[in-house]
């Protein structure tokens, strides 16, 4: 049994498919405990100014995690890692050497530098914070600043993990990194109070990186850490990897910006979007991030070997299926969004307004939960195709919109007593105080929407011609996918008309005031939902739901090992 979970940690995994179970499967262990690391912060502190002030903490930490990319990205190492194999597994381990020793002593710099500045740099990411309230959140932050480092080293280990397709224990660091911030809540915090806090989350970063050292020694690629002339390797990596470095940047600014706003918004509005932004976050990193992530050594191997019917085939399967996923989880999401914050979040002093706060923003979130599935996979394809500008100016746009639209919509709110009543009765926030911060996350959903709409546009542009010429059939492909895709949306809106309809017969069976009663009214009704669901898809022979099915009956976990030390890749 051991020998056999051994095997599991170094398997290579060739198939979409069976990739991307396997992420979503290990996800799913470490978005539970993520969901449990949430509950406890819940029930401790509330949707507060302590909490405000922690999650404030990760805004410099994370953006400077984004600048290091720079030279981390695995969108840019892998590419060039493929290449380096295919020649002499020698030159990657120079190379990957090289990159090492750069990457440590330029984050290093930038962390001491940000270390001293950090006074300047909270002030100006949460000016709602004063007097006692920012000192707090300058100390967490310091000490979040070894997040970067560790988090970095370990996206270096898991680009060459990546390389091979080991994905087990690539998908399982997100495990550890939560469980050292469950010991900083349960261990550190009574010791150390918030600060606890940030020592866990540190502990957690260095978990994540120490987990895949096994991996890396058992490939036999022993990375030389010495500084070697990189000039023309470096220069191509900052080249591949500067415009996803200045997306994500981009990203970050966002957060920034609608930490910054929300943090003159009544206590507890940063935590309330954090926290409708972690639940929201599980069924991408289930889907999108799986697909996304499982897809994309495969579709820069087809483009380097300028296999451009293959490059297709494979994006077109990950779209697919992240659209077949994300549209009942939508529905799932919006249907049940109380019961789920109050499954995962109602306890201790997570409060009643608490709750409908976060369950209305979690329902504006929803809304763009395949929008940002499908750009997780669009930008790797653009990214695997050497196409670099394009998705860092949609992302730009979208950026651009997602500030000026929390702004407005933020002042719209406050200033406009029509909207604003319109708005509490369609979220059923009525008398609450903290209204106004849902305004920022119908201001990001909004811009992802945009974001997926532009992506895919220029997708369909740039490669039109010179990938649809080698399918003569598009015409009938694209109206077989047409079906398809209607046939899981009205499978979706069924899914979320059962699931409505089965919580309204449900509310008169169980005690809806006990932990019990809520979970088995949300179960059963997301259960029945899903049966209508699927067997709306049955009924339709929908080609995506016989491809999942078959997926499953395969059993991908007992899948023969394709190669378990290979010396270089094909």
């Amino acid at each position: 049994m051991v020998k056999k979970l051994f095997q599991l940690f170094h398997r290579e995994f060739s198939g979409l498919h069976q990739a991307a179970f396997l992420l979503a499967g290990a996800g799913l262990l470490a978005d539970i405990l993520a969901l449990f690391r949430d509950r406890l912060l819940a029930s401790t502190f509330g949707a507060g100014r302590a909490l405000d002030i922690y999650f404030v903490s990760f805004r410099v930490p994370d953006f400077l995690y984004t600048a290091t990319l720079l030279i981390a990205a695995n969108t840019a190492l892998i590419p060039i890692l493929l290449k380096k194999f295919s020649e002499d597994q020698k030159k990657a381990q120079y190379f990957m050497g090289g990159i090492f020793v750069i990457f440590f002593l330029i984050t290093a710099f930038l962390v001491l530098i940000s270390f001293w500045l950090m006074p300047f740099l909270i002030a100006a990411v949460a000016p709602g914070l004063e007097g006692a309230d920012k000192a707090q959140a300058i100390l967490l932050s310091r000490i979040l600043l070894l997040s970067p480092v560790l988090l970095g080293l370990s996206n270096l280990v898991s680009s060459v993990i990546q390389s091979f397709r080991r994905f087990f224990i690539y998908a399982l660091s997100p495990l550890f990194y939560n469980l050292g911030i469950i010991a900083g809540i349960l261990f550190f915090y009574p010791f150390l109070g918030l600060a606890g806090l940030a020592w866990g989350v540190a502990l957690g970063a260095l978990l994540h990186f120490l987990v895949q050292i096994p991996s890396l020694i058992r490939l036999g690629f022993w990375v030389n850490f010495r500084l070697v002339d990189l000039t023309n390797d470096l220069w191509q990596v900052i080249k591949l990897s500067f415009p996803r470095t200045l997306g994500l940047s981009l990203n970050q600014l966002v957060m920034i910006v609608i930490t910054a706003i929300a943090s003159t918004l009544a206590a507890g509005s940063i935590s309330v979007f954090n926290f409708a932004g972690n639940l929201q976050s599980v069924p991408l990193s289930l889907i999108g991030i799986s697909y996304s992530v499982a897809a994309f050594p495969t579709l820069a191997r087809f483009f380097v070997k300028n296999n451009k019917r293959e490059f297709f085939l494979s994006f077109l399967t990950a779209f697919r299926h992240i659209v077949f996923w994300s549209v009942p989880a939508a529905f799932l999401f919006i249907v049940l969004r109380a019961q789920i914050v109050r499954i995962i979040l109602g306890t201790g002093v997570f409060g009643w307004t608490d709750t409908r706060l976060t369950a209305a923003a979690l329902l504006l979130l929803s809304l763009s939960i395949l929008s940002q599935g499908l750009i997780m996979l669009l930008v790797r394809a653009f990214y695997a195709a050497d196409r670099t500008i394009f998705p860092v100016t949609v992302n730009f746009i979208s950026s651009a919109l997602i500030i000026g639209l929390s702004f407005f919509l933020v002042w719209f709110l406050k200033t406009s007593e029509i909207f604003s009543e319109f708005f509490s009765v369609f979220l059923r926030t009525e008398g609450l105080e903290g209204v106004p911060m849902l305004a920022l996350p119908l201001a990001f959903s909004l811009g992802s929407l945009v974001n997926v709409f532009l992506l895919g546009a220029g997708f369909y542009k740039i490669f039109g011609r010179s990938i649809f010429a080698e399918f003569p059939d598009w015409e009938s492909m694209k109206k077989r996918l047409s079906k398809s895709f209607l046939e899981i949306g009205f499978a979706g809106l069924v899914l979320g008309m059962i699931s409505y309809f089965s919580l309204r017969l449900l509310d008169n069976i169980f005690n809806l005031e006990t932990f019990i009663g809520v979970f088995s009214q949300g179960v059963l009704a997301g259960f029945f939902g899903l049966l209508a669901g699927a067997l709306t898809l049955w009924v339709f022979d929908n080609e995506e739901f016989l491809i999942v099915a078959g997926t499953f009956h395969q059993k991908f976990w007992k899948a023969s090992v394709i190669s378990q030390e290979p010396e270089k890749l094909p």
